[in-house]
């Protein structure tokens, strides 16, 4: 029988470690301190699965952006590989919990091959798992990551060459302190028309490109970025050509979202506008920058590699919608 609980304080930040995975064991538990000190958690929304001798056989943590009541997903999901039950038992207690915080939905990534703070091992089980306990495959997704090289070298016009691609000539770049968000969610919302992201194009799809864009820059609002560093850059005719919204989540300076407007594609503007956020993040202290883009956006992965960046993971992104929630 599996008993699921919230976490007793003399669990954390451990809850469920793996005899003989020293480096898994360390890596997980200074990702929940990290959480609980920065607002992402707190210590009732860690769970823990008990098995039928009293011994914690999983865990489940409920995520949110700091500063946020309400969880966006679910992190640290550990469930033996013998014992599906426990997997869905702490699933649904999870889903139970955010439902009551005022959740309609939680998410969970997937990323393979397993890697530091998580190490998400046997993705396959675990996504079998996920399907099972009503959760679904919104994104296929890639992952990259930039070590900004640092060779000394001044700053140009405030942003530092130290290695990193120079930026575009053919783009004027105007920032969010100046124009004020109305052009961001207008060339958001052009864009979003015919996107490659499965992602942004089911929102599309759910409130119409104005809305999906309302939606998309409030949601990357909440990441922590200053006004200078979200720019659209302009093409020489005078007409908005990409839009780049770099920031930082509580883990690492991420790319953020960085588009390019129909008009102006097939221009290798897509490179262009990556390379434009990493430098802005390297001005602004970054010594590694996190971006992702969906398998689709072929174009976009690219432009990652162009600036430097290493496609590190796949990364499967689940949802649940939690009013289809099974009697609890």
């Amino acid at each position: 029988m599996t008993f699921v609980r919230p976490a007793r304080p003399d669990e954390l930040p451990a809850l469920v470690e793996h005899p003989g995975d020293p480096e898994r064991n360390a890596a997980t538990r200074a990702y929940l301190g990290q959480l609980l000190e920065s607002g992402c958690t707190r210590s009732e929304w860690c769970l823990v699965a008990e098995d039928g001798e009293g011994r914690l056989s999983g865990s489940v943590v409920l995520w949110t952006i700091p500063g946020h009541e309400v969880p966006l997903a679910v992190v640290l999901f550990e469930a033996p590989a013998d014992a599906p039950e426990t997997g869905i038992a702490l699933l649904d207690a999870a889903a139970a919990m955010a439902r009551k915080l005022g959740a309609t939905e939680l998410g969970h990534v997937v990323d393979s091959p397993a890697q530091a703070p998580q190490f998400q091992r046997d993705p396959e089980r675990r996504g079998e798992l996920l399907r099972t306990a009503g959760y679904g495959v919104v994104r296929d997704g890639r992952r990259f990551r930039l070590d900004v090289p640092t060779t000394g070298e001044p700053p140009t016009d405030g942003l530092p060459t130290d290695g990193l691609p120079a930026d575009d000539p053919r783009l004027t770049f105007r920032s969010l302190a100046e124009l004020g968000p109305e052009p961001f969610v207008a060339v958001l919302a052009e864009l979003l028309t015919d996107t490659a992201d499965a992602r942004l194009a089911d929102d599309v799809r759910r409130h119409g490109p104005r809305r999906a864009a309302e939606l998309l820059f409030e949601e990357t609002a909440e990441l922590k970025h200053e006004p200078e560093w979200w720019e659209l850059g302009y093409d020489a005719d005078g007409t908005a050509a990409v839009i780049s919204l770099p920031a930082e989540n509580p883990s690492v300076p991420v790319i953020g979202f960085v588009g390019v407007v129909p008009a102006h594609r097939g221009k290798g503007y897509a490179g262009s506008v990556v390379i434009r956020g990493t430098r802005v993040l390297a001005a602004a202290g970054a010594t590694e920058i996190r971006g992702d883009c969906d398998a689709a956006n072929v174009a976009m992965a690219r432009a990652f590699e162009r600036a430097g960046y290493v496609n590190i993971a796949d990364r499967l992104e689940f949802a649940r919608p939690l009013g289809e929630l099974r009697a609890e």
